[in-house]
């Protein structure tokens, strides 16, 4: 049968995997499908027959569907591998789920690939996930801290190679979406792995944050990454900020830094501490409250002397009356964030090392290289240009 032809339903190939990829590649790129036959310049009809797997495409218009996309080929053809031991945010409505997983599984394939061709692997140091109920994330923080090699009162500089160094893998994953601020994947599935989004509109202490809590999650609640557990309560992810609010800000470390600026007005602290262990503001006044050094309406006076001195509000308008473990669920917007953090202050580099010395050692193309860091192919080639020594 020639391809473009309708297929009856019982020849269709079950390794016929263009319907889909098309249809979830559609889908994370907001198109309906007249939008995308438009730009792919193939017909309404065309779409739907191919999303619904009647018809086999020509490679031609599978090439132009790609195109349309924003995608390579590859994509649209080839199987993705479904990952079984993975936790997004509990009760989070993300739009399109099914991409990010499907970059997951794409990405961590081609890391675990670098790792095996390179005979190179990070043991997971961390110890063994905590399996206590009811769960002691202050305690679990600690432990963590110690096993990473960091002192009780040692300030965390460089969260992404702190984790990857001691067996985490970090995968910065830039989605237009408020609602996913990362996830976490397990061992059995090429993990463990974090996930952190790094959309510009998301501030850089949110990502630093993101892999703390998603860390908590794989050290705190090993069984909610078993394929059979379906719903996550929402008691895990106050639990998973307790743990990163203390490994980032180690009780230890916090009380002095807080102490040393009592001669400064309230957003002077704030912004003094925040800047030294690199998280948000919120994360500070979450801290304040949580240690009984402050009452609950510490965040209204912040935000009364913020507005005071600098004309406005920090996050949402209508800002809650008190400072609760919901602050984490908060938009965490860039534009939001004094004295903020840069993306140089949070950058995945075990990946990278990986394919430069892949590419060196002749264990990779340069188009694969690129396809794994998620690069144009010319992006790369001038990194390579630009590496030296």
């Amino acid at each position: 049968m020639e391809k473009g032809a309708a297929l009856p339903e019982s020849l269709v190939s079950a390794e016929n995997h263009i319907p889909a990829n098309l249809a979830r590649l559609r889908l994370d790129r907001g198109l309906n499908q007249a939008q995308l036959a438009e730009k792919a310049g193939i017909s309404r009809v065309a779409v739907g027959k191919i999303e619904r797997g009647v018809v086999l495409p020509k490679t031609t218009t599978t090439a132009l569907l790609a195109r349309a996309l924003r995608t390579s080929y590859g994509d649209l053809v080839l199987p993705v591998r479904p990952l079984r031991s993975v936790r997004f945010r509990a009760r989070a409505r993300v739009h399109g789920r099914e991409q990010i997983l499907a970059e997951v599984s794409q990405w961590l394939d081609g890391y675990s690939m670098l790792e095996e061709a390179l005979d190179d692997r990070r043991p997971f140091r961390f110890g063994a996930p905590r399996r206590r109920s009811p769960p002691d994330p202050a305690a679990a923080a600690r432990a963590t801290r110690k096993a990473a090699g960091l002192g009780p009162d040692a300030a965390i500089v460089d969260i992404c190679r702190l984790v990857e160094e001691n067996g985490v893998k970090v995968l910065p994953l830039k989605k237009q979406r408020e609602s996913f601020f990362g996830l976490s994947v397990g061992p059995v599935d090429g993990g463990p792995a974090v996930v952190a989004n790094t959309w510009d509109r998301i501030s850089v202490e949110r990502w630093i944050f993101t892999v703390a809590h998603e860390l908590g999650h794989l050290l705190l609640h090993p069984h909610e990454y078993e394929a059979s557990v379906k719903d996550h309560p929402v008691s895990a992810e106050r639990e998973a900020d307790a743990f990163a609010a203390e490994f980032l800000m180690p009780e230890a470390a916090f009380g002095p830094a807080w102490d040393a600026f009592a001669g400064y007005p309230l957003v002077d602290r704030v912004l003094r501490v925040k800047r030294a262990f690199r998280v948000s503001c919120q994360t500070v006044l979450y801290r304040l409250v949580a240690t009984g050094r402050e009452t609950p309406d510490l965040w209204a006076a912040f935000q009364r002397q913020y507005r005071d001195r600098h004309g406005r509000t920090l996050g949402r308008a209508d800002e809650p009356n008190a400072l609760t473990e919901s602050a984490f669920s908060w938009r965490w917007r860039r534009a939001e964030e004094p004295v903020a953090l840069t993306e140089f202050d949070f950058m995945e580099t075990r990946l990278h090392r990986l394919v430069r010395r892949a590419l060196a050692e002749g264990e990779v193309s340069m188009s694969r290289g690129a396809e794994i860091l998620g690069l144009p192919l010319e992006d790369l080639r001038k990194w390579v240009r630009g590496w030296g020594r």
